[in-house]
Parts: structure tokens; sequence; C-alpha cells
């Protein structure tokens, strides 16, 4: 067998559906971090599939992306079967039986932080249930084979990488205030670790290894459930032994829109990503993108943009947990989408003052921080996985004796309604707090599909930016016909309704903001690091298996021949 790493595919090749074989000998996967790349291409050598890989992956993120993932955290599993059929998996964090929509109130306004940090910021985690959902029903391996070689990382440990020991610096204040956290993520002299120091995490590796014996139970219905329920209740939170023992991870029919002869699979609700990417698509449909691309770029940016306002005004109003909320299917109306582009200057930034009304609203409706993994097989399975703790670190709260780093979700309801969430989102009535309501999410995980065969498979990290990274990609390679690393690597925009700001990222050429002033946006510089990272697989022309990782940072892409 043989290994083939790239973070930079070395061609100027676009995939093409038309040259690509439903089976090669091959299997692909895509992400942030080389050990957890490394973690999937053992699952292929071991002889699993796709779905294997993508869990190892995800596993082993947990350990050495653990301010992004973990199994404190959540997660949405999207999977298309080498037989033809697609389907979701969603792990998605849901709220305590005691939670209720005025928990983070305090005199009847919202208290600053509680949603975000300590114990009320954290939803009953869902990703182990996933990954084991997944892999009983889809893969190869078993999930000790699975946790073994992520247990053996955190035992022994791994040096952080620059953008690891940045995001640990930054949320360093706030990891302090809690023993556990301060115990793994500090040395004896008080700093944290920093950039090639050794991060090791021996607890989380009894939990992992727990976990493999016993399986899932050991997480939800022993020492796992109970060390959080101790802690909750000693630390003024919500969650219980109870809610861990009723926790399930749900499989739901995912979203499938045609855009331009393509058949773009999405997440369902409680992803706004699935519905928002096929509405936003919906949308831009009507235009010829390509023609005028070659007209004027910028023309194209600007138009990109008002659809994703218009997208962005309908989740704020209409998304939530389809279980607990009615959530239309009138959003992804191809005649829905129709009109809502007309109301789209092609010359200039048009206010969008509300949400829109798709068609049969009342009656047509849904069945009730992070970070992506993208896989595929030689058989034709392909996966996307995107899992979260939320924000850096999530809740900051790391459980004494499991190691694990619990999430802060609870933020990602809307905590009142028009109060911005911490990625400033705004949501109504339809993503308040109830008991066991999964909060609304931007994670997107994406397959495309060209006369049902696979030919992308995309997703990213970044919060809202999840969606318009999907969409941007979606746009370049089918529009545009950009090499998929070309694709990803381009300067991204951004708009998510509120607030009103055009974002564009910091290494947009000056002349473009500057045009894309004149179209009448208001502009926001993104920084450095904070326009999200994408992971994809495509294909080269010749057949061959094209895994993209987000050159934005450190990561790693590989094939494996066997």
């Amino acid at each position: 067998m043989s290994l083939c790493h790239s973070a930079w595919p070395n061609t100027s090749v676009a995939w093409q559906a038309a040259d690509a074989p439903i089976a090669v000998e091959a299997g692909a996967i895509a992400t942030v971090q080389p050990l957890a790349t490394e973690a999937g291409l053992g699952a292929y050598q071991r002889g699993g599939n796709a779905i294997d890989a993508a869990v190892a992956a995800a596993l082993t993120l947990g350990v050495v992306d653990g301010h992004n993932s973990g199994i404190g955290g959540g997660c949405f599993i999207l999977i298309h079967r080498a037989d033809g059929t697609a389907f979701a998996i969603d792990g998605r964090e849901t709220a305590p039986a005691a939670a209720h929509e005025n928990m983070f109130l305090r005199d009847g306004k919202p208290q600053a932080g509680l949603s975000e940090t300590g114990p009320l910021a954290t939803g009953v985690p869902g990703a182990i249930a996933a990954y084991y959902r997944a892999l009983r029903r889809h893969g190869n391996l078993s999930f000790a084979e699975l946790l073994e070689p992520a247990a053996q990382i955190a035992e022994n440990g791994f040096p952080l990488d620059s953008v690891s020991a940045r995001r640990l610096a930054s949320t360093a204040d706030k990891l302090m205030q809690f023993s556990a956290s301060k115990a793994i993520y500090f040395k004896p002299n008080g700093h944290p670790y920093g950039e090639g120091e050794l991060l090791k995490q021996p607890d989380l590796a009894q939990t992992y290894r727990g976990i493999a014996r016993q399986g899932p139970d050991y997480f939800y219905r022993g020492p796992v459930a109970q060390a959080v329920s101790e802690w909750m209740s000693k630390n003024g939170g919500m969650i219980t032994a109870n809610d861990f023992g009723n926790y399930e991870a749900k499989t739901r029919d995912a979203i499938v829109t045609n855009y331009r002869g393509y058949d773009v699979i999405g997440f369902p609700p409680p992803s706004s990503g699935g519905v928002h990417v096929a509405e936003m698509l919906n949308i831009l449909e009507p235009f010829d993108l390509r023609a005028m691309h070659q007209r004027d770029p910028v023309q194209l940016l600007h138009v990109i943009a008002e659809a994703m306002k218009l997208a962005f005004a309908d989740r704020a109003y209409w998304l939530g947990d389809a279980d607990f909320a009615d959530v239309p299917r009138g959003l992804i109306d191809k005649e829905y989408g129709r009109l809502l582009s007309q109301r789209i200057n092609v010359d200039r930034a048009t206010p969008v003052p509300e949400h829109g009304e798709p068609p049969q609203w009342k009656s047509d409706l849904f069945e009730r921080h992070t970070t992506h993994v993208a896989a595929a097989d030689k058989l034709g399975n392909w996966v996307a996985i995107t899992a979260t703790v939320n924000t850096s670190f999530g809740s900051k709260v790391v459980v004494p004796g499991t190691g694990v780093v619990l999430n802060n979700q609870m933020d990602d309801f809307s905590v009142f309604p028009g109060v911005p969430n911490f990625f400033g989102l705004v949501g109504a009535i339809n993503n308040a707090v109830a008991p066991g309501k999964r909060p609304l999410s931007s994670m997107s995980p994406t397959i495309v599909l060209k006369d049902g065969r696979p030919v992308l498979t995309v997703g990213a990290a970044g919060g809202p930016k999840i969606i318009t990274q999907v969409l941007l990609a979606i746009v370049r390679t089918i529009d545009l016909q950009m090499p998929l690393d070309e694709a990803i690597a381009q300067p991204r925009i951004h708009h998510q309704w509120s607030p009103d700001k055009l974002m564009v990222e910091h290494s947009m050429d000056a002349t473009i903001i500057q045009r894309l002033k004149q179209f009448g946006h208001v502009i926001d510089v993104l920084p450095l690091h904070s326009a999200g990272v994408t992971q994809a697989i495509g294909w080269k022309s010749n057949g061959q298996l094209w895994p993209v990782h987000d050159p934005r940072i450190p990561g790693q892409a590989s094939v494996y021949v066997p």
C-alpha cells in the first residue's frame, strides 16, 4: 500500500464528474490535524470503509483538536452509501430536562456569559451516540478498534501546533476558573502549554478505553454520566445522569436540492446549513454566474452576498429543532428561491428588513467553533462529519476524572428574542430553549452528486461562516469550474443579515473591497484566522480521489491506496 499526503495538491485540473469512476482502489480523508488524518488512514489499512475512517479521525480530533470538538460535544454525520442511499445521523446536543426559556435571564434580562461559560452553558453531549450508531449500522470495524489509537495519543501526549497553542492562550483566563481544566492545560508554573510542548490527557485516555470496553453505556449510563451529574449538582448546573441516559442520536432524512443538474445533499434541522445552502443555491440559480464572473467578478460577489443576506434573514425567524418547532419545507422550494432572487438588485445592495414567507409555511413542514472530516472510500461510500463543542474549549469545563471538555451549545439557542449569541446570530421563538430540544446549528456537512455518483463532499468549521463557506465551494466548482483546491483557497465573503455588514477575508484585494463598498455594502474586514476552515474531497479528471485541506491552517489531506 502507499500513502499520499497533501495539504495543497499540485494540479490545475478541476474535478470532473464525467471522468470519475464509482469505485477506485483507494480511500481519501481530509482533516485539520495530521494525527487525525493518520487515524483515518489506519482505519482504511485495517479494512475499514469511509465511515470507519471518518469516525476514527473524529475521535482523534477530540484529543488533538479538543478546543474545537470532542466527546463532550456533538456532531452531524452525513453519509452517502455505495448503494445510493443517503441519510443524516443527528448527534446534536440536547437541553437538559430542567432547562427552560428563561434560564439565562436575571431580572428579566439576559445575563452575560451564562450561556457561554460554566455549568449552565452545556447541553447533553451527542457525539459518542452518533459515532456508535454510524459504525454499528454502516462500519466494518469495532468501536474499540477506533478508540484505542486516540486513547494512546491522549495517554502519551502530542505537541501542540500553533493554532491549538493560540486558542489555549486566548482562552486561558476562563479555563483557569475550573480545576480540572487547569490541571490539563497549564504547566506547574501556572502558564498554559505553548506551541511544540507535549500535552497529555490521561483521564481522557481512561474514558476512551472505558467506552471501548463497555460501549456507549460507559459514557451515558456509567462513570462519565455520574461524574458529570455530580459536578453539575455541586456547581449549579442542570444536567443529571437521567439526561445522559435518555439521550438518543437520531437518523433523519437528508435534504436534497438540484442545482444546475447536480443533486446537493445537506443536513436537515436542527442544522440550518442544509436548508440555507439549498435556499441560497435556489436564489442564485436564475443568474448566469459564470458569465457574470467573466464580465465583472465583483458584481458576482455582490450578488452572492445578497443571496446570503436573504437566506440568513429567514434563518433568524424560521429555523429551529423540527421536533419542537414548525420549520417550513418551502424554504427550499425552487419557486420561493426564484421569487427571492427577484429582490436582488445586481447593481446595488438592498436592505432586507425581515424574513420572507415561503409557500405553505403553515402546513408543509420538516419532520420533527467546530471541525470537519471528509472521507470517501473505494466502494463509493462518502462521508461528511462536522463536530463541535461550539466556541473554543466549549464551556471551559473539564469534568474531574474524565478528561472530557463539556460543550457550551446552550448558547446556540435564542436566549432572548433579538439578542445575538456569541457569533452575532439572532433567533426567534422557534429556537427558544426547551427541555430535550436541540439548538439550531450552522454545521453543514454536504455531499454533491452528478448522475447519482458522488463528485464532491465538503464541510467547514467557523460558526455561521460554515454555511457560506460551503455555498462558495459549490458555486466556485460548479459555476466557475475552479479546481477544488483553488475554490477553497480563494478569499471568502460572508453576510449573515444581522449585523448588516458584508464580512470579507483579510486577503481580499483592496480594489475589490472598494468596489464592494461602491455597491453599497458596509464592509467588515475579517482578521487573520477568522474566515473559517474547509475540508473537501472531489475527483481529479484522471479518476483519482482528490482530498483537499484548507491552506489557512495546518492540516492534512491524504489518499490511501492498498
